[in-house]
């Protein structure tokens, strides 16, 4: 019998959210594959299923030599069930090595789709669901983190975030001053007793909070940027002979006119440089 890895959503916070198949596959399972044994081993003892030395850690610091020994263990006929804290595998949480490998080695890979805090998140919050992205948690500082956020101020899609209780005030704050004061909703505790669905602009979010102790798993959802009628040649032109003006080079002038009017940046490049072409002729 062929083995197979089967990635199993669990539980964001109500238990009563674990489907039959996931119970079942848990249950039946040669390996489980876990973020934190401990989390997962709760988790079987409430839903009343044996863990029976079938718990293997598998996380952000040993996820590449796990895949081996997974794709291997797959080989050999064994069916591996793969779980993480909570919510769904390999969506800002350990898993995409191990899916990775097991499929590059040929082998059957399938899930037992359901809970997800950045669905539930993005259906409950009111925003466009029609294209959206899911960001996870921001780099912490530094050019990664600035570049994010300059790539998310002309993107339309409607973002999801992850953030600290301890740093959600302070990254509204800052989306505010970066993307502009967009719509947005902080989702708190989720499925939980507590839960708690704000909505707001984002400074009016961060204002709030700001003053508040923020406690829980927090997911933060921002409408995305508005629609721009693609520029015309005339209008990319203007803007471009206006930068060469202040002092910028071709190519530093081309980015920011990219930027700024949500256009190919090969295209305004060519502009740029056949403008540069007729004003040397």
């Amino acid at each position: 019998m062929s083995g197979e890895l089967v990635v199993v959503a669990t539980p964001i916070g109500n238990l009563g959210d674990v489907s039959t198949r996931a119970r079942d596959a848990l249950a039946s399972t040669d390996v489980i594959c876990c973020e934190d044994t401990r989390r997962t081993r709760q988790l079987l003892s409430a839903l009343s299923i044996r863990a029976a030395g079938r718990l293997v850690a598998v996380h952000e610091h040993n996820e590449a030599q796990r895949a081996v020994e997974i794709v291997g263990w797959v080989t050999d006929g064994k069916r591996v069930c793969l779980v993480s804290d909570a919510g769904t595998p390999a969506v800002s949480d350990p898993g995409s090595r191990v899916v990775a490998a097991v499929a590059d080695a040929g082998l059957r890979v399938t899930t037992i789709p359901g809970p997800s805090s950045a669905i539930a998140a993005l259906t409950v919050s009111g925003l466009g669901t029609d294209r959206f992205c899911v960001e996870g948690f921001l780099p912490r500082r530094g050019p990664a983190r600035r570049a994010i956020l300059a790539a998310l101020g002309t993107d339309p899609r409607t973002v999801v975030i992850f953030e600290s209780p301890q740093r959600v005030a302070a990254t509204l704050r800052e989306l505010a001053d970066s993307l502009g004061d967009r719509r947005a909703v902080v989702a708190r505790e989720l499925t939980k007793l507590h839960e708690e669905i704000l909505r707001g602009t984002l400074s009016q979010l961060a204002d709030r909070l700001i003053e508040t102790e923020v406690r829980g798993e927090i997911v933060v959802v921002v409408e995305g940027a508005e629609e721009m009628a693609e520029a015309t040649d005339e209008t990319i032109l203007a803007a471009l002979a206006d930068e060469r003006a202040a002092g910028a080079s071709v190519r530093d002038a081309a980015t920011r006119v990219a930027t700024s009017l949500a256009a190919s940046h090969r295209r305004v490049y060519e502009l740029a440089l056949m403008s540069r072409r007729e004003a040397n002729d």
